[in-house]
């Protein structure tokens, strides 16, 4: 199956039907393992963009950070028509991203939410920081909830000098954002609770270029 639908230009409605929730992260991981391996797929972009022009079906919804370093649809080894992608610095979500998500599931079809966040956070830094600038203060008071939920030992640093900490507070932000989109959007909530689609987390190394899925 995966094969079949890795053969294609682009997805189709014929293909997304066939994909599942399992399937969809099958072909996320599949497509993450050419991208360290060197072996993306061969596509013709302007073809695609031919293709899509009449409509889309992607088969996944990514929320992850603005990092320049994690090009979304590079890592997984997709083109044009296959991934919805939701960036924001310290891939939280809000009211604009859920009903971005709610479209990309419930009318457009994708069968899996993926929050993706990633280790070396420079948006995670900031907040372990307690960094105050402009609109990022607010931003970063998102991301506190994480930095606050991580315990360790007295006398700890727990400023971004600590890769350490702040990989695990990255961890913890994803976590705290799956739960967020199952809490706030009663649609994606349903779906998830039904099977129409799975709500998963994973963690890009800057390091390496691999993606760890981190319930799946």
């Amino acid at each position: 199956m995966t094969t079949e639908i890795n053969n294609q230009l682009t997805q189709t409605p014929e293909t997304q039907s066939k994909i599942t929730p399992e399937i969809a992260i099958h072909l996320l991981k599949e497509g993450n393992t050419r991208f360290v391996d060197g072996k993306p797929l061969s596509r013709n972009l302007s073809d695609q963009i031919n293709q899509t022009s009449t409509g889309q079906y992607p088969f996944a919804a990514i929320v992850s950070c603005i990092d320049s370093r994690i090009p979304t649809e590079i890592v997984f080894d997709q083109g044009i028509g296959d991934v919805f992608n939701a960036r924001i610095a310290g891939n939280f979500i809000n009211e604009d991203i859920l009903g971005s998500l709610e479209f990309a599931c419930m009318l457009a079809g994708s069968k899996v939410i993926v929050v993706m966040g990633h280790t070396s956070c420079g948006a995670v830094k900031g907040a372990c920081d307690n960094a105050q600038l402009g609109n990022l203060t607010q931003m970063l008071d998102k991301i506190m909830p994480a930095v606050n939920a991580v315990s360790t030992p007295e006398g700890t640093d727990r400023s971004s000098k600590n890769i350490e900490f702040v990989n695990e507070v990255a961890v913890k932000n994803v976590e705290f954002t799956i739960e967020n989109i199952k809490n706030q959007s009663p649609v994606l909530n349903e779906m998830y609770q039904n099977g129409a689609i799975d709500i998963i987390g994973a963690m890009y190394d800057v390091k390496t270029g691999n993606v760890r899925f981190l319930n799946a």
